[in-house]
């Protein structure tokens, strides 16, 4: 196990210290609290009622499941997957971090900002397919900065990729398994007063 955490920790100080640019500097920080700035907010706020009014059936589908997803996925990490794991962040155990935004008392692992960005990436791509390497892009991006800025290790968020992933895929099954039912049961109406 010590030999993963070495390479773990290698990992986050190639990230937070070998890479450290100017650029880097001033945009990741901005990139990982994106979801704390209210003109943000606003903006995200107006594409997903763009998605309803004008996304066609599968961006109404995605902007409708988006809610429960990210609740679901962000509920199930907070609450109970980084205290069951416990793990500190490297801003708070590590020396030489490179640390660009308030360190933060919560648990490291697994990343709720690589949870939630990756489960809205999946169900949005899952509708609306076209856009899908911009919706994974976005959340690569996201999921990096908060090793950049120095609040995570890479194992953090790469668990946290996977467990919103897997939130979002249980999610889109649930509403396909939902919606054969409805689809059979209304079929289940038509027949029978048909006959």
């Amino acid at each position: 196990m010590e030999f993963l955490f070495a390479i773990d920790r290698s990992l986050f100080f190639f990230c937070n210290r070998m890479l450290e640019n100017v650029l880097f500097d001033v945009a990741m920080p901005f990139i990982t609290d994106l979801n704390k700035k209210p003109a943000a907010l606003v903006i995200v706020g107006i594409l997903w009622l763009l998605l309803l009014w004008r996304g066609g059936n599968g961006g109404r589908i995605a902007a409708l499941l988006l809610i429960p997803t990210i609740a679901f996925s962000d509920q199930l990490n907070s609450s109970f997957l980084k205290h069951l794991v416990d793990r500190p962040r490297p801003c708070h155990v590590l020396a030489d971090v490179h640390l660009l935004v308030t360190c933060g008392s919560g648990y490291s692992f697994p990343s709720s900002h690589a949870v939630n960005n990756f489960a809205g990436a999946l169900v949005l791509s899952y509708f609306l397919p076209r856009w899908t390497w911009a919706f994974f892009a976005y959340a690569g991006l996201v999921a990096f900065s908060r090793i950049y800025v120095g609040v995570h290790y890479p194992s953090d968020v790469v668990a946290g990729a996977i467990v919103g992933l897997i939130c979002a895929s249980l999610v889109i099954l649930l509403f396909r398994i939902a919606e054969h039912w409805w689809y059979a049961r209304a079929r289940s109406r038509r027949d029978h007063h048909e006959a």
